[in-house]
């Protein structure tokens, strides 16, 4: 073989990798309705919402944390940071590894173990994913609605899950550790 031949079938080959990683790289992931099948890792698949209602930031300008915003729309009467509602829930509210409409999912040890997350459930999709609303996901106050939320977990137990992250429009890359569901019926009425 010639040098030139050589270099030609060198700078071919190397023109075939680079289209073919960036066409990976510009394909974005289909969006569809159809039925989850639960994806192992939480990575593919079709994203479960309907497009006429996909989710959103709803108010960007709203400067709440999760905590008020969950109380609020939840019903569910407890104060102080999210890390601490797993426990103040014990004896008031049932809780649960299962998600039903209107329940407040709390999340655990979000950036430091420290720190928590709420968010109410507004819809379960199928037993592997639900959507969710809350409010300062984005680290901006922001009220988010309609967001999609998946159980990753390796027994189906919502105890590890990945939020829908919306300015991507993709599935967050982060497995959260999740405590379980305070559902919003008191267990003892107030005297």
């Amino acid at each position: 073989m010639t040098k030139w031949a050589t270099s030609g079938a060198r700078a071919l080959a190397l023109a075939g990798v680079a289209f073919a990683v960036s066409a990976c790289a510009s394909t974005p992931a289909p969006i569809s309705t159809a039925a989850h099948t639960g994806w192992p890792g939480g990575r593919g698949g079709p994203v479960p919402y309907d497009p006429a209602s996909p989710p959103r930031v709803a108010d960007y300008a709203a400067r709440l944390q999760c905590v008020p915003y969950a109380r609020r729309i939840s019903g569910v009467e407890i104060y102080g940071d999210a890390n601490t509602w797993w426990a103040q829930a014990a004896g008031r509210y049932p809780r649960s590894s299962s998600p039903a409409p209107g329940s407040v999912l709390v999340v655990r040890g979000f950036n430091t173990s420290a720190r928590g997350h709420v968010a109410v459930v507004r819809e379960v999709v199928s037993e592997r994913v639900i959507r969710v609303d809350h409010a300062n996901w984005l680290n901006g106050g922001e009220i988010s609605v309609g967001v999609p939320v998946m159980d990753v977990s390796p027994d189906n137990d919502w105890s590890e899950l990945r939020v829908w992250h919306i300015p991507g429009g993709h599935w967050g890359g982060r497995v959260y550790a999740a405590e379980g569901f305070i559902h919003p019926f008191a267990l003892y009425a107030s005297s």
